[in-house]
């Protein structure tokens, strides 16, 4: 038998029996699991709305997992920037001696010349977040001894404080690197978020498609076991027919031979089943549940049909204006800009000032020499740590430095050509993002023009299954008084079956355009595998 021959045939089988299924092929879900997807073995009964399921997904769902540390990274990533303004301390102590020999009558010592020193230095430096200055303040005392008689003060104390200023006033005034990482940071920062939210509207248009996959897959599976039940009393009656004579034998051989292709639509549809409840289940059960793999569903939401008004103008503005993929250029162009305003700043010249400011105080064992040579050492005079701070404090021996250093490359600098290069790609990035706008609003009346279709079309195939319902009683009532055929009763059961399968797969498609439709003006929709009624017909057809 040819391949569209078994087609048709399978499709009058599922029609003998669908006559009397009601008007639904999907039914409700009845206390007998007829309209659930049955647990395996060990696992639970999960009752979901289609609102359940996205709610699931929104909590269990790897993928969004996997995407929510994303702006926690770039958080981090912006703390790591901003650690380059955290001013710096510093702490130095150090302790050294040194012994030399005696190289000259005015060392002031015999033998060798011995020197030990103590010295602590306190520090602080900064880079600071505004108009790329910087500043360093340290103090440093020290305490140093010799046994040259010369020495004086002997043990020395001392004690500085410096402080030191750098401004640029061009290149790094308005913007340096710091600055400019952190803005780059923080648009990145802004499209994780934007990645995020992309990712959870494919997720729920994922989980919807999921669920009408199973609906569709289960409501095959019903039609392909009545079909089976139906060719099973079918070959019972010709068992009966044979026995008393009115049948010839072939026809049992026939109607075996239906029974076996009908039991091979059944093993296909099962399949079909389980890979949509795998499907969904990847999409909204937690994995760390124990009966994962053994959970089943019931779902309790059907595929309805409720005209909708397409306001094309409208979902275009939405789309051009929200979706994330144009945000995501968007905030492209953004990080370009920035690099821009970095790379012209940094072609200016460098002219920085820079100021310091130090006081010195100075203590320790003074002598009184007397004349002479060498002199000869009439008295002492001990000045403490505290009399080298007052001096200190009162600024009795300042010192300040004030510069202004300038530089300028000749001839043309990398941050010309890191310009050049970065303006090139803001400009590639203006035509990159009107071209994915012209594809958004392709995409948007694409998918509006698949709602209007789909409502067309099942509108149209309720009508023809209306029709087909009618010509099949009108067919049934001739044949019943004896002016039909087997073969006309058949064919127009064919025709309801197709009707049928027809406004089925009408109703599923339009249901699936109106979820494109609302995901669409928000986040780009791809195109993924759906395991429906019509897929598993034309499985069984193989």
């Amino acid at each position: 038998m040819s391949q569209q021959r078994y087609r048709t045939a399978v499709v009058a089988v599922v029609a003998a029996f669908v006559i009397g299924l009601p008007s639904s092929i999907f039914g409700q879900p009845s206390q007998s699991g007829a309209g659930q997807l049955a647990a395996q073995p060990g696992g639970s009964t999960l009752r979901l709305s289609i609102e359940d399921a996205v709610q699931m997904a929104l909590e269990n769902n790897l993928s969004l997992q996997v995407q929510r540390i994303n702006p926690q990274l770039q958080d981090l990533n912006i703390e790591q920037v901003k650690a380059a303004w955290i001013p710096n301390l510093t702490f130095d102590l150090s302790q050294s001696n040194r012994t030399t020999p005696i190289s000259s009558f005015f060392a002031g010592a015999e033998d060798k010349l011995t020197r030990d020193s103590f010295t602590t230095n306190v520090g602080a430096a900064q880079q600071l977040p505004w108009y790329g200055g910087s500043y360093r303040v340290t103090w440093d005392s020290s305490r140093t001894e010799s046994n040259s008689v010369y020495d004086s003060p002997n043990p020395s104390l001392g004690s500085n404080v410096n402080l030191s200023f750098s401004q640029p006033f061009l290149r790094n005034f308005h913007i340096d690197s710091p600055r400019q990482q952190l803005l780059v940071s923080k648009k990145n920062r802004e499209v994780s978020d934007i990645d995020l939210q992309q990712t959870m509207l494919s997720t729920i248009r994922s989980v919807k498609y999921a669920y009408w996959d199973v609906k569709s897959a289960v409501a095959s599976l019903r039609v392909a076991r009545q079909s089976l039940d139906l060719a099973q009393e079918q070959l019972r009656n010709n068992r009966s027919r044979v026995e008393i004579g009115t049948m010839a034998p072939i026809d049992v051989v026939e109607a075996e031979a239906e029974v076996a292709r009908r039991e091979e639509a059944v093993i296909v549809a099962e399949a079909a089943v389980r890979r949509a409840d795998d499907r969904l289940r990847t999409l909204i059960v937690d994995p760390k549940a124990p009966d994962y793999w053994a959970v089943g569903f019931d779902l309790t939401d059907e595929p309805t049909f409720a005209p909708t008004a397409i306001d094309v103008d409208r979902a275009v503005r939405a789309a051009l204006d929200k979706r994330t993929d144009l945000r995501q250029y968007r905030k492209t162009m953004e990080i370009t800009d920035v690099n821009i305003q970095y790379y012209q700043n940094q072609t200016l010249p460098d002219v920085t000032a820079n100021l310091s400011y130090g006081v010195t105080g100075q203590g320790g064992t003074k002598k009184n020499f007397g004349g002479g040579f060498p002199p000869q050492i009439l008295g002492e005079i001990s000045e403490g740590f505290g009399t080298v701070m007052s001096r200190l404090f009162s600024a009795n021996f300042p010192s300040w430095t004030f510069a202004i250093q300038v530089s300028y490359p000749i001839g043309r600098s990398g941050a010309e050509a890191n310009l050049a290069r970065t303006r090139l790609q803001y400009e590639q990035a203006q035509i990159q993002l009107r071209d994915a706008e012209l594809s958004v609003v392709t995409q948007v009346r694409d998918v509006a023009r698949n709602v209007e279709t789909n409502q067309k079309r099942l509108e149209a195939t309720q009508a023809a299954r209306r029709l087909a319902e009618r010509r099949l009683e009108a067919e049934q009532k001739k044949f019943a008084a004896g002016m039909s055929t087997n073969y006309v009763v058949f064919q127009a059961q064919r025709d309801l079956a197709n009707a049928q399968y027809s406004e089925l797969v009408a109703l599923l498609d339009y249901n699936r355009s109106l979820i494109d439709f609302e995901t669409v003006q928000e986040a780009p929709t791809a195109g993924g595998s759906t395991i429906s009624l019509a897929s598993a017909v034309s499985a069984a057809s193989r």
